[in-house]
């Protein structure tokens, strides 16, 4: 029998394990195996840039988090995974996709989004939208052009006007 020591052990890590579950926006599970120390120093560091983190816990401790939660996830719990924590919606998402596409020995399996769960097609689709930089260039862009085809027809315009007179 495990002894008390071991069992709070678990008990504290359990506890973390639900508190940054309930601070976090996104959750991604992923599948990690082969992956190397150096390609997951890498996510971590690029995830610290975005205020996010990844742990590794026991399944069954993560079961068990997920469980006080009433999170269902027990189906994906199997092997080696590796949990993202995002503080920010779709920041990890991104990072984890494209480190993913980067490194073929990464699979996401699925996520929570705002405390619900998200299939894989969900978690694409979030990676594929743009960021918020790239969003305002394109109403930037589409703004311009409008004010561009004004400045045409009011050009036109004042020639038609100059060739009346």
């Amino acid at each position: 029998m495990a002894s008390e020591k071991i069992l709070n052990t678990k008990r504290e890590t359990v506890a973390e394990i639900t508190d940054k579950l309930k601070n976090s926006e996104s959750i991604i599970l992923f599948r990690y195996a082969e992956s190397t120390v150096a390609d997951m120093q890498e996510l971590r560091r690029e995830l610290k840039k975005l205020d996010s983190e990844v742990k590794i816990y026991k399944n069954t401790l993560v079961k068990r988090a997920l469980d006080d939660m009433n999170i269902d996830l027990s189906s994906f719990l199997e092997g080696p995974n590796a949990i993202v924590f995002g503080k920010n919606l779709l920041e990890p998402i991104k990072a984890i996709s494209e480190f993913a596409s980067k490194h073929g020995n990464v699979e996401i399996i699925t996520g929570i989004v705002k405390g619900e769960v998200v299939s894989l097609d969900t978690i694409k689709d979030y990676a594929s939208i743009p960021s918020m930089e790239g969003l305002l260039t394109m109403f930037a862009g589409g703004l311009i052009e409008h004010v561009k085809n004004l400045s045409v027809a009011l050009n036109l315009y004042a020639e038609k006007l100059g060739e009346e007179n």
